[in-house]
């Protein structure tokens, strides 16, 4: 099941203020469709897809560690 957050736009001044914490990460395109879901630190994820992937939005849950983000993704 998907996020139920809102979409952000992926832009650097999204990726700037994202709290330096992990997460259950969301890319979507244009559409509002989810194209990729991960766990990770969320910073990185971010700066990741910016530099390298072509999703146009961004959501996430805040998780508690690595391991809670993982269980979000299994459980999503």
């Amino acid at each position: 099941m998907a996020l139920s957050k809102r979409w952000k736009p992926l832009t650097r001044e999204t990726v700037g203020g994202a709290p330096a914490a992990y997460a259950l990460i969301e890319f979507g395109d244009g559409e509002g469709d989810v194209v990729d879901a991960v766990a990770g630190f969320l910073p990185d994820e971010l700066r990741e897809e910016l530099s390298y992937g072509d999703a146009a939005q961004v959501r996430w849950q805040r998780a508690q560690s690595l391991e809670h983000a993982e269980r979000l993704l299994e459980e999503r």
